[in-house]
């Protein structure tokens, strides 16, 4: 991640409000109220409560919502593993229960990092009444941005 040089030292507080601007300046992360609760190296939780809007006809989260919260929490794991820009190259979700409650927790983290990408998993939560339910699982591959050209 941009800004969290891979040299240095950055305090968790540094690495979490730095990571809180970069899903601020996602216009869609914003939209829907995402949350960065956790940023460390290699490990990211992202939350978002679930409004009506994110939800599908029969009132569990949109599967696109679902696959959101895997994808960035991915990235951000991977991000904070590689310590520069990424995206993710590719990602395969598996749907194992409807997302039923008022907030999903998705919590990444690196289990595989080399010098140009990071291999990552994710566990999605539905959260009902303080009590968390899998509803998904995720895995990913996430890459380095090349270096801006001059």
């Amino acid at each position: 991640m941009a800004g969290l040089g891979h040299d240095q030292e950055v305090s968790p507080e540094a690495a979490l409000a730095y990571g809180r601007s970069v899903l601020a300046a996602q216009p869609f992360s914003a939209l829907i109220g995402a949350e960065l609760h956790a940023l460390s190296p290699g490990q990211a939780e992202l939350q978002l409560p679930l409004s009506a809007q994110l939800k599908q006809q029969n009132g569990f989260a949109h599967g696109g919502i679902v696959s959101y919260m895997a994808d960035n929490a991915l990235t951000f794991a991977g991000g904070a593993a590689l310590r520069v820009p990424v995206v993710t190259s590719e990602f395969k979700i598996n749907y194992v229960r409807p997302a039923l409650g008022e907030r999903l927790v998705a919590r990444a983290k690196a289990v595989h990092t080399g010098s140009s990408q990071a291999v990552c998993t994710c566990e999605v939560f539905a959260v009902n009444g303080g009590v968390e339910k899998l509803c998904a699982l995720a895995q990913g591959t996430i890459a380095t941005l090349p270096e801006p050209k001059k």
